[in-house]
């Protein structure tokens, strides 16, 4: 039994003739016409005959023993067909990303807001929500720790205890010491990746007593084994196909909602489906670390940087997830892309009773790069500077160290990306878009512009020894190619570019990506631009292997080196001409196909100081903000971000744009208005309203200045991640730019009205 509408992942050559193809070429998305058209199918549209629909009890409390589960009621209910708790799974079942410490269902206890304790599959959604509603649990509420800082005394809150990691990071001399010394604390709040359409799933039990999984999932082989290991099958019993992804930033990594689902099907024998509301996204999924960050930096009277001394504190929430990750680059880039020749810094990262916290693009980089560029402010007012100056004596270059003893060999041109935003002509004022909006409340005479500028760092793949793999199959056959990778495409292009490098290895015109499911190998989750460098490494080494059947027979013919043979414009030709045919005629009547594999060279884990070559590669950027305040009102408008990025190399201009101007997007919402409020661990507003979003009016202009194409020389063709390096630079710059225009030291984000506004004395009855 299979759901419909089937998914494809192929779009065929828009109509008015062919598109410039091959790498560099601004090819169309190979979804945009049916996301267009609102025909693309996302998880929340599959279908299946005979379909039971679940809904999951949550815990309405942060933190509670629980005393028991009485689930009568909803099993009475007309049309539900089972009602599932921890009893029905093997024992120590858990799951999640990095460390498996989450239960599928809470049993002793809950811990955080949102917990699921049950699940139910009924006729009908109606029927699902109130039988879930009707399951009656008796709680003992237990005193919720939702400070970070509290979490070290604390009783255990979970059995493997409150600190998830520690990392000292020992650089240099202790006793170093600067002429000019600035201090500050700073927060950062928790931004939720707040998915575009809604999280859905269907499981569909299969004869062989294993179970099928249709979801949006980004990293399909981690769901299959954590759901072949939580529900006590064998991971070739499990398949998990991945339907329409709308989009993604680390929100569909985890297998919380395909657990109950599986569990569900197999219980009933029948296809379930699972559509959560807003509300249970909010609750389920993991949030940016919220961070508490304590700075100290040294510098010379020429501004030079001696040391910087940090503590780093992350709340985990209540599981462990990716945090041990986030807390590494926190660590690590915590002085940012700067020469430092002493650093002394500790990071820490808990288990709370708040929610989930996990990877959200950026994670642990963004945290550090708001902190550090604050300071880099306060140094220069110190020393009587222009920031944009004290950055540029500062900056590092290939073949400087990183704080962790690693050198960086990759391009690190960050002095020309500093000179770039800081030479761009600045914006003209205009008077009728104050902050508020058109025919808001701002006032032209309280109204004050400030530029700021924010460098920024992003490690690219996995880190600390991860091993990097992705395998890749290119066949073609009748003269159409076709990629199979189990590489999603979650808006991040890895589609469109599959279809790049084929085209331009092989010059064949049309190229297909297959659907993906866990019967191909796997290519790991769509995060740290992984799919560009490896997935689309592996679908390179695949491309080239096919080449070289293509080419080998006509070398031989002609008694030459198929070296000596290229391919241009759908043609095949030799050096001296002799040699010349379409790769139409040289395909005809062949089927040849190649799979291939691409692995980075390795990393290692962090040592007990910190040391240790981490990181595979890394993405620079530099951000200049240019905002307008109403220094009364404390309303922040963003009039406009340049942006200059390390990007290694151009492959699809018209989507590199359109990921630079999404990534500082998002780090507009992390600087002005997202904040996942709690009340002692209690999400407040868990829904769109209560959780504002930029929107097109919050949009600023994006002026991308330079792209400096410095190719990386591990990497496939040379490129870098793009996306993750603007989210984690634009905040910090919006906050110095707040910062130049008010006066006021701005250590927390997103910045609130309170932060941005002066105080001004004036006659009675003026606005305060």
């Amino acid at each position: 039994m299979t759901p419909s509408p089937e998914h494809t992942a192929t779009t065929p050559i828009p109509p008015g003739g062919p598109e410039a193809h091959g790498i560099g070429a601004s090819l169309t998305a190979t979804d945009l016409v049916a996301k267009t058209e609102g025909t693309f199918p996302y998880a929340a549209d599959l279908w299946a005959e005979g379909l039971l629909w679940a809904a999951l009890h949550r815990s309405p409390h942060a933190h509670a023993r629980i005393v028991s589960v009485d689930t009568s009621a909803a099993e009475a209910m007309p049309g539900v067909r089972v009602v599932v708790t921890h009893r029905d799974l093997p024992d120590a079942a858990g799951h999640g990303r990095g460390v498996r410490d989450r239960p599928v269902f809470a049993h002793d206890v809950v811990r955080h807001h949102g917990e699921p304790v049950a699940a139910v599959a009924a006729d009908h959604p109606d029927t699902a929500r109130l039988a879930a509603a009707a399951i009656a649990v008796e709680y003992e509420l237990l005193d919720p720790v939702t400070d970070p800082q509290a979490a070290f005394e604390a009783e255990p809150l979970h059995p493997d205890g409150n600190l998830i990691r520690h990392i000292p990071l020992r650089y240099g001399d202790p006793q170093a010491a600067g002429e000019v010394v600035v201090e500050g604390m700073y927060r950062i709040g928790r931004q939720d990746p707040a998915p575009i359409g809604a999280e859905a799933g269907l499981a569909v039990p299969r004869p062989d007593g294993g179970v099928e999984i249709y979801a949006a999932a980004t990293d399909p082989h981690s769901v299959r084994d954590q759901v072949s290991a939580c529900l006590g099958l064998a991971a070739d019993r499990v398949k998990v196909v991945v339907t329409g992804v709308p989009g993604a930033t680390g929100d569909r990594e985890d297998g919380s909602m395909q657990l109950p689902l599986g569990l569900l099907a197999l219980r009933t024998g029948s296809p379930v489906k699972l559509l959560a509301t807003r509300e249970e996204s909010f609750l389920g999924h993991a949030h940016r670390h919220p961070t508490l960050l304590r700075y100290r930096h040294h510098a010379d009277a020429r501004g030079k940087l001696v040391k910087v001394e940090a503590q780093i504190l992350m709340d985990g929430g209540a599981y462990a997830d990716t945090s041990a990750d986030a807390l590494a680059a926190a660590v690590s880039f915590s002085c940012g892309p700067y020469v430092v020749p002493h650093a002394f810094v500790d990071g820490w990262v808990v288990r709370t009773n708040n929610p989930p916290s996990g990877h959200v693009r950026g994670e642990g980089a963004m945290q550090v790069c708001a902190a550090y560029e604050g300071q880099m402010d306060k140094l220069a007012a110190a020393l009587g500077m222009d920031p944009a100056e004290l950055r540029a004596r500062n900056v590092m270059a290939t073949g400087d160290l990183l704080p962790t003893g690693q050198t960086v060999t990759c391009p690190a041109p960050v002095a020309e990306l500093l000179t770039a935003v800081r030479e761009a002509p600045l914006p003209p004022a205009e008077e009728s878009l104050l902050p508020g909006g058109p025919e808001g409340a701002g006032e032209p005479g309280v109204v004050r512009r400030g530029v700021g500028y924010g460098l920024g760092m992003v490690h690219m793949l996995g880190a600390e020894g991860a091993d990097e793999v992705a395998t890749a199959t290119v066949r073609v056959s009748g003269g159409v190619a076709t990629v199979i990778c189990a590489a999603v495409e979650t808006g991040q292009g890895f589609a469109t570019l599959a279809r790049q490098i084929v085209q331009e290895v092989l010059g064949v015109d049309e190229v297909h990506t297959a659907p993906v499911d866990t019967d191909q190998p796997a290519a790991g989750p769509a995060c740290h631009g992984r799919h560009t460098w490896v997935s689309g490494g592996a679908v390179e080494r695949a491309a080239k292997m096919v080449r070289t059947q293509l080419l080998q027979p006509l070398a031989q013919k002609f008694g030459m080196s198929a070296e000596l043979l290229t391919i241009a414009d759908g043609k095949i030709t030799s050096y001296d001409g002799v040699l010349s045919t379409t790769v139409a005629e040289a395909l005809e009547g062949k089927e040849l196909w190649a799979t291939a594999q691409c692995r980075p060279h390795p990393t290692e884990p962090l040592d007990a100081n910190g040391q240790g070559d981490a990181f595979v590669g890394m993405a620079f950027c530099a951000v200049r903000a240019v905002v307008d305040v109403d220094v009364e009102l404390g309303a922040v408008r963003v009039v406009e971000m340049a942006v200059a990025q390390d990007v290694g190399k151009v492959l699809n201009p018209r989507q590199l744009a359109a990921r630079i101007e999404a990534g500082v997007t998002q780090g507009v919402g992390a600087a002005l208005m997202e904040n996942l409020r709690t009340n002692k661990g209690i999400v407040r507003h868990p829904d769109l309203t209560g959780y504002p979003l930029p929107t097109a009016l919050d949009a600023p202009d994006v002026r991308i200045v330079k792209l400096i194409e410095e190719r990386d020389v591990v990497a496939p063709f040379g490129a870098k991640a793009a996306s993750a390096a603007p989210v984690v630079t634009s905040p910090a710059a919006i906050a110095a730019a707040v910062r130049a225009a008010t006066g006021r030291p701005v250590s927390r984000l997103p910045i609130r009205p309170q932060s941005a506004a002066v105080q001004q004395p004036g006659p009675p009855g003026a606005r305060q």
